[in-house]
């Protein structure tokens, strides 16, 4: 049985999610938002997030398959099995281009291993691949995956931009011990996660190398 090492939050995420300038009261320059009417400043109400992507930004650096590779895995954004063991993990995320711009129906194959640190390589337990959406973003229900030897624990992916070349590497967890001692460890994979009460959440956006 894997070892049940301590999560700890705190990174950052790499885009961070800000308010958009949309939808907001057309004041002109010179006249200040305490000046608006009362009934319009009541109406605008709170901003809706968006995510933001500075052009420029270092692409996801890539990373080894491994042995554990398999292909075929069935389309589901649910990893996850009836009384299947482990923490719930949701991963969700956008995938940009290097011009900052969403990539819609990327790939995303994501392979793992299971609470006691095994991986699936007879069936396509804790495999699964999906698409982003128009706006390039996905969401993967999964569990935190459990150690086994040599390694910090991590989740396998593939990424891909329609008709583009294919972006392998490999998801990690900060505040984990093996990160300073497992040789594939990259803090730029590193996710951003939060604990709550039914699991656990976390974040990242990956770049290709696409226009």
């Amino acid at each position: 049985m894997p070892e049940d090492e301590p999560q700890e939050s705190g990174i950052t995420r790499k885009k961070f999610i800000i308010a958009a300038g949309l939808g907001a009261l057309a004041v002109p320059a010179a006249v200040s938002a305490a000046a608006a009417p009362a009934s319009a400043r009541t109406k605008q109400g709170p901003l809706t997030p968006t995510p933001m992507c500075d052009d420029g930004d270092d692409p996801t650096p890539p990373q080894m398959e491994g042995p554990y590779f398999k292909p075929g895995s069935p389309e589901r954004a649910s990893l996850v099995r009836p009384g299947m063991p482990g923490t719930p993990l949701t991963v969700t995320g956008y995938v940009y281009s290097l011009s900052c711009r969403p990539v819609a129906r990327a790939l995303l194959d994501f392979w793992q291993a299971d609470y006691y640190g095994r991986y699936d390589n007879y069936g396509y337990t804790l495999r699964g691949h999906q698409y982003t959406d128009a706006s390039g973003r996905f969401t993967l229900s999964t569990i935190v995956p459990g150690l086994y030897p040599g390694r910090t624990r991590h989740i396998h992916v593939k990424v891909q931009a329609p008709y583009q070349p294919i972006l392998t590497t490999q998801l990690y967890f900060p505040g984990e011990p093996r990160n300073r001692t497992d040789m594939l460890f990259d803090p730029a994979l590193l996710m951003d996660v939060q604990g709550g009460p039914s699991g656990r959440a976390a974040t990242f956006d990956f770049v290709l190398r696409v226009p």
